[in-house]
C-alpha cells in the first residue's frame, strides 16, 4: 500500500492507515527504528574517500522507519512534519485470541520523500516478514544497508544490497518516457550477484488498476487532466492507493499539480472540510475504503466504484457510467458515479486492442505498456500545442544586451492561444475527435495548467538570465571600464558577483565555460581598480 502525506503516522492531517485496519487491541507506542542525523564524532568513510554522517545514506533514501501499533480509541500517535512525504506499509494481522477483537494487527512502514512505489514495496516483501519473526534487531540491520547505499542519482544504474539480496535499479529521470525502461538484461551475461532486477522502481501496473473500467479511460483521463475532484471507493487499502496512483500517473508527462491521498481516512483533519455540502468540493484525488465515505461523500461529482481488483489474467466485467442519485452505499455496484460529458470521442481503436489483449490472454504488463503508450500519445497531442504557443512568449535572442535587464516574458493570452489552434492543434497528431477547443478552455483554468505554466514560466525566464550571462561574457569589460568612473565599476563587480550567485543558487542552464569566463573577467576587473579597492572587492564573496 502506497500513501502520501507528512513524515510519521497520526491524527492530523493525511493519516496514511485507515481505521479499517486500526481495530486491534493494545496501546503499543509507534516506534522510530532509524531516522537521519547522529552526533559529530560518528562519521565513517564511505569508501570512495567521502566523509559521511552515520545515517547521511540511510536518509538520502529514507527519512525514517515506522513501527506501527494499533489502537482503536487512539489510533495512531506519531507526531507529524508539515512537508509532504510517501509512506509505504507492510501490514500484519494474525488471529489471537488473548485480544478483545481476536486480532493482532501491526504495520512496518516507510516513509521517503521519494514516489518510488514499486522500488519501496519490493525493499518491504524483502524484509517485514523477517522483522515480524526478529523484531527490532533485523530492522536496525536492514536499515544499516539502506545507509551503505549510494545516493538515488537520476539516470543512473545502482545495486542495492539489503539483507542477502541485491536489487539493480535504474533512478528514473525527469526525461523517461512513461513505461520504457533503460535497464538492458542481457541473456548471455548473467549477473549471478543480482538477485532482483526492477525495471521501474515507480511505476504501478496501471491496466490491472484500469481493468474494471478501460471503456471509460478517456474519460477519466480528461477528469485528471482538469484536475476534477474524484473520489476512488475501493474494498481495500491496497486496491485504493494503486488506482489514485495509476489515475495521477495517466496524464504522464504532464504534471499533476493538485493534490491526492491515496488512503483517505475519517481520522484526517481535513475529513470535515472535504465530507461538507456548504463548499464545492476541493481539486483532490481520494481514495477510501471506509463504508461510511459512500454516504458523506456523495456529493462529489465524480465517484469511481471498484470491485476487488483481479489477479493478473483475469478481468473483471466492465463497469458503467451511472447517476450519482444511486450511489448509497459501498455495497453499491461498481460503477463510474458521474453526470461527466466528456469533451473528445471515445477512442474505440484502443478499446478494440485491449479487448483483443484480453480475449488472447495478453499478460498485463503488455497490456500496461500499450495503455500507458496511449495515455503518452494522448497528453502529448494534447500539450504540445501548449508548449509551442509558450515557446513563442520568449523574447528573441538579438533583444537580450548585456547592459540592460533581461526582456520579460510576453504574456499568455487565452484567446490568442486558441487561434493557434485551428492549424497547429492536436489534430496535426491525435485521431481522436471531439471539442478539444472546449476541454482547452477548461483546462487553462484548472491547477494543472496553473502549476504546468508557473514551472514553464520559471523555465523560460531562467534561460533568459542564463542567455544574459552569456552576453556579458561576450563583451569586452576591460574596455568598457576605460570609459567609465571607478563607482560605475565597482558597481559592475557586485552585479557581476550577483549574477554568478544567482546561476549556482537557481542551477540556471549555464555552460560552465561560461561561468569560467565570468569569473575570469571578474578578476581582471579587480586588479585594474586601485589596490585598496581590490582588497575590499575581493572579500565580498567568492569569485
Amino acid at each position: 500500500m502506497a500513501l502520501r502525506g507528512p513524515a510519521g503516522l497520526g491524527p492530523g492531517s493525511r493519516r496514511p492507515l485507515d481505521e479499517a485496519v486500526a481495530g486491534a487491541e493494545g496501546r503499543e507506542a509507534p516506534a522510530l527504528v532509524a531516522a537521519g542525523g547522529a552526533p559529530e564524532d560518528d562519521e565513517e568513510d564511505d569508501g570512495r574517500g567521502r566523509g559521511l554522517l552515520r545515517w547521511d545514506g540511510f536518509s538520502a533514501w529514507l527519512h525514517c522507519v515506522c513501527v506501527v501499533g494499533f489502537d482503536l480509541e487512539l489510533g495512531q500517535a506519531v507526531e507529524k512534519d508539515p512537508a509532504y512525504f510517501y509512506g509505504y506499509v507492510y501490514f500484519r494481522q494474525v488471529r489471537d485470541k488473548t485480544l478483545k477483537r481476536g486480532y493482532f494487527q501491526k504495520s512496518l512502514v516507510l516513509i521517503s520523500k521519494l514516489p518510488y512505489i514499486h522500488f519501496f514495496h519490493t525493499v518491504l516483501k524483502q524484509i517485514a516478514p523477517e522483522y515480524f519473526e526478529k523484531n527490532e534487531p533485523y530492522l536496525e540491520a536492514a536499515c544499516n544497508d539502506v545507509d551503505r547505499w549510494p545516493a538515488p542519482v537520476p539516470g543512473k544504474t545502482l545495486h542495492l544490497p539489503i539483507m542477502g539480496v541485491v536489487m539493480k535499479v535504474r533512478i528514473p529521470t525527469c526525461h523517461d518516457k512513461p513505461g520504457t525502461t533503460q535497464i538492458v538484461q542481457l541473456t548471455q551475461q548473467v549477473d549471478i550477484n543480482i538477485s532482483v532486477i526492477l525495471p521501474t522502481v515507480h511505476e504501478v501496473d496501471i491496466f490491472r488498476c484500469f481493468c474494471p473500467v478501460f471503456l471509460h479511460s478517456q474519460m477519466l483521463w480528461e477528469l485528471v487532466l482538469l484536475g476534477e475532484p474524484l473520489v476512488v471507493m475501493a474494498p481495500s487499502p491496497s486496491e485504493s492507493s494503486e488506482t489514485v496512483l495509476a489515475l495521477v500517473n495517466c496524464i504522464s508527462p504532464l504534471k499533476y499539480f493538485s493534490d491526492f491521498r491515496p488512503y483517505f481516512t475519517i481520522h484526517d483533519s481535513e475529513f470535515k472540510e472535504y465530507t461538507t455540502r456548504t463548499q464545492a468540493p476541493p481539486s483532490v484525488i481520494l481514495g477510501v475504503t471506509n463504508p461510511f465515505f459512500a454516504k458523506t461523500l456523495q456529493h462529489w461529482p465524480h465517484i469511481i466504484r471498484i470491485g476487488d481488483l483481479k489477479p493478473t489474467g483475469e478481468i473483471p466485467k466492465q463497469v458503467k457510467v451511472k447517476k450519482l442519485k444511486n450511489l448509497k452505499t459501498l455495497d453499491s455496484k461498481p460503477g463510474v458515479y458521474t453526470s461527466y460529458k466528456p469533451y473528445l470521442n471515445r477512442d474505440e481503436e484502443i478499446i478494440k486492442q485491449l479487448q483483443k489483449g484480453v480475449q488472447q490472454k495478453r499478460p498485463s504488463e503488455a497490456q500496461s505498456v500499450i495503455l500507458r503508450r496511449y495515455f503518452l500519445e494522448l497528453t502529448q497531442s494534447f500539450i504540445i500545442p501548449l508548449e509551442r504557443y509558450v515557446a513563442s512568449l520568449m523574447p528573441l535572442q538579438k533583444s537580450i544586451s548585456p547592459w540592460k535587464s533581461p526582456p520579460q516574458l510576453r504574456q499568455f493570452l487565452p484567446e490568442e492561444f486558441m487561434k493557434t489552434l485551428e492549424k497547429t492543434g492536436p489534430q496535426l497528431t491525435s485521431r481522436i475527435k471531439g471539442d478539444w477547443i472546449g476541454l482547452y478552455r477548461h483546462f487553462l483554468k484548472s491547477p494543472n495548467f496553473d502549476g504546468w505554466f508557473k514551472t514553464r514560466r520559471k523555465e523560460m525566464t531562467q534561460k533568459l538570465e542564463a542567455l544574459h550571462l552569456e552576453a556579458l561574457c561576450e563583451e569586452d569589460l576591460l574596455l568598457w571600464i576605460q570609459k567609465h568612473t571607478e563607482v560605475e565599476t565597482v558597481d559592475l563587480v557586485l552585479k557581476l558577483k550577483n549574477k554568478l550567485l544567482q546561476a549556482d543558487r537557481e542551477h540556471l542552464p549555464v555552460k560552465p565555460d561560461t561561468m569560467e569566463k565570468l569569473r575570469t573577467h571578474i578578476d581582471a576587473i579587480i586588479l585594474a581598480l586601485p589596490e585598496d579597492l581590490q582588497g575590499i572587492l575581493l572579500k565580498t564573496g567568492m569569485t
